[in-house]
């Protein structure tokens, strides 16, 4: 069976494009596969921990390799199983919308979570390697235009798209393919247009 996770980064549910775009390619597979799971999270909906002062010491214990204390076994413990769907996925879908140049503040808390010695990479005197094994689909939605517009180019204001795949990258995910929507906030004319080729590229790598 195949898993699927969405991770859901825009509060604003199917008005959201890169949310109902990524809809769009999930139904489509499993439209085309019915045996596909579909595990959705919304970062705006999951109950994500805090990474308090028990969380952090649990970390730098277990880098250095100092027994952890119950809080802080406890507080490590609620990682586990946010890391698990990820770990269990055979492909993350993760829509996320730009905002100030970045990604939401919920998308960060739930990578900063997840993100984790022996959970997502290890490291060594070598150097980092990633654990997940999965692929990704990557939608991202932007108001103006970034690809190729000169008043704001990707190079100098792109910290959402760049941060997403280095993120993949750094957790073992090196095969990503990238969905981005341009021009959102240029009326509807604009908007339309840019769902449409949103919609029509995600038809096409899902018909792939």
């Amino acid at each position: 069976m195949t898993r699927i996770l969405h991770v859901i980064a825009s509060p604003r549910g199917l008005q959201s494009a890169s949310t109902a775009v990524a809809t769009t390619y999930i139904d489509a597979l499993r439209e085309a596969d019915p045996s596909i799971e579909a595990d959705i999270l919304n970062v705006w909906e999951e109950d994500l921990p805090e990474f308090g002062i028990e969380a952090i010491n649990a970390k730098y214990a277990g880098i250095s390799g100092t027994p952890l204390s119950i809080e802080q076994k406890a507080a490590w413990k609620k990682l586990a199983p946010l890391v698990e769907r990820i770990i269990r996925a055979d492909e993350l879908v993760i829509s996320v919308p730009m905002w100030n140049y970045g990604i939401p503040y919920r998308l960060k808390h739930f990578v900063d979570l997840v993100t984790q010695k022996d959970y997502l990479f290890r490291f060594d005197e070598t150097g980092f390697s990633g654990i997940a094994t999965a692929r990704a689909l990557l939608i991202c939605t932007r108001g103006v235009n970034y690809a190729t517009g000169t008043a704001t180019p990707e190079a100098e204001f792109d910290y959402q798209k760049s941060y997403m795949l280095t993120w993949l990258r750094f957790i073992g995910i090196a095969d990503v393919r990238t969905v981005t929507l341009e021009q959102l906030l240029f009326g509807s004319d604009a908007e339309s247009a840019s769902r449409a080729a949103g919609v029509a590229a995600v038809l096409s790598l899902a018909a792939a």
